[in-house]
């Protein structure tokens, strides 16, 4: 992602055995193993570490090397899956990471808001660095497991609660669009969204596919009529972006990062009341195909790129040292 290092930072990437090249021969690797998790020697050589997933088990095992702490989300607190339970031990653990940190780091304003209302920050120095945004894979001559014939709107993720997918069959009544959700669907969730598809006379013109790969998640962006997110738990939201790459309509819900990432290109649910969201989608589609909008909504992902983002991190690191 960094296309031009900074000389006067010598970064290394901690990964396993056979990823140790992937981001180019002139960086430097350690090897990743897992009884690191319990001790690892020789980690007072780093000046800075960076943990950079919310859960991570590894860490500088020494009082000298500074700690960067970033979190993502703390979205599981919006998942019926979870039990009061797991959400407390979970919260535990970040805790406990929190507390070691030196310095942390969010992916949204809305991540950092969230963590202030759930964990005790201390006052800890902190940085709001979003993700940016990973550019799609050409379509090329690819096929879709799965080719829809007629106009689609298209949305993706696994089917967990917080995804809140059960509001998007409303959005197909009166019209003859099909709803095509990607992801990993094998969870209880599922039956949710399915019974609201029945509800709203629509079960025939949902699609839920499965997993898909990288060129076949393209493809839909590339050839949906709109991109429908209405989560409720996202600390970014990058289906968004790589919507938007293709200059796609995309309609979201006007809660947790998803503002922060659509911008004012983007159409908002206000409400998930069935009449509320087809009046959006309408109003929005109609702006859409009524209005020149893809440079805009192109110009909004430009704001999101990941060398840009890298940088961010190397001046970070630098003013840790």
């Amino acid at each position: 992602m960094l296309q031009a290092p900074d000389p006067a930072v010598d970064l290394h990437f901690y990964v396993p055995e056979s990823a140790k090249g992937i981001f180019g021969d002139r960086m430097k690797y350690a090897t990743q193993r897992s009884r690191d998790k319990v001790f690892r020697f020789g980690t007072g050589k780093y000046d800075v570490w960076h943990i950079a997933t919310t859960l991570s088990w590894y860490r500088p095992f020494n009082r000298y090397t500074k700690n960067i702490f970033t979190i993502h989300d703390l979205n599981f607190l919006q998942e019926e899956e979870y039990t009061e339970a797991s959400k407390k031990k979970y919260l535990s653990l970040i805790q406990q990471r929190v507390n070691r940190a030196d310095h942390l780091t969010f992916i949204s304003n809305f991540a950092h808001r969230q963590a202030a209302e759930n964990l005790k920050l201390s006052n800890k120095p902190y940085s709001i660095i979003y993700n940016g945004c990973n550019i799609p894979l050409a379509v090329g001559n690819i096929q879709p497991t799965y080719k829809p014939i007629t106009p689609f709107l298209f949305t993706i993720g696994q089917l967990h609660s917080r995804k809140n997918f059960h509001v998007l069959p409303a959005l197909l009544v009166g019209n003859d669009y099909q709803l095509i959700i990607a992801g990993l669907n094998d969870f209880p969730y599922t039956q949710k969204v399915i019974a609201e598809a029945k509800k709203h006379g629509v079960e025939n013109r949902l699609k839920l596919i499965g997993p898909i790969t990288d060129e076949e998640k393209s493809w839909y962006y590339q050839h949906c009529e709109a991109f429908v997110f209405p989560s409720v738990g996202e600390g970014f939201g990058l289906p968004v972006l790589e919507a938007m790459h293709f200059g796609k309509p995309v309609f979201l819900a006007n809660s947790t990062s998803l503002p922060e990432v659509g911008g004012d290109v983007a159409y908002y649910f206000n409400s998930f009341d069935a009449e509320a969201m087809q009046s959006v989608f309408e109003k929005g589609m109609n702006d859409y195909n009524s209005n020149e909008r893809t440079s805009q909504i192109k110009e909004q992902v430009q704001q999101f790129d990941w060398n840009a983002i890298a940088q961010e991190y190397i001046s970070l690191y630098k003013t840790m040292i």
